[in-house]
């Protein structure tokens, strides 16, 4: 498993960190069940912080995609199919545009409940 990360966007690290687990299960390189690489480690690979990972995966968690087990490491969730996934990373992409947009999440969700009910 391969992820990278570019110092240069405006991005924050943990997000791109965050978005490449996203994707890697999305696109099925990363499977339910799947370990992830030790906060440590992926983080002496892509010279960040230590904490910039488990923010990354802290946000992953909160998000349903991965679960921490204590001890043993970082987990792609067994009913975190691609399709979860997907969606995932669809809404973290509709809030990083709206907020670009000055929408309040309260506008978001407004306009979520409308293309729902459309």
């Amino acid at each position: 498993m391969l992820f990278w990360v570019d110092a240069n966007s405006s991005v924050p690290l943990a997000q791109q960190i965050a978005q490449r687990v996203r994707s890697s299960v999305a696109d099925g390189l990363l499977v339910p069940g799947e370990r992830l690489p030790p906060a440590r480690d992926l983080a002496k690979a892509l010279q960040v912080n230590m904490h910039t990972v488990l923010r990354a995966y802290a946000e992953l968690r909160d998000e349903g995609l991965i679960e921490m087990r204590q001890g043993r490491g970082a987990f792609v969730r067994k009913d975190a199919g691609t399709g979860l996934a997907r969606i995932t990373e669809l809404a973290a992409q509709l809030i990083k545009e709206a907020q670009k947009l000055g929408m309040t999440h309260s506008e978001v969700v407004q306009l979520i409940n409308g293309a729902e009910s459309a």
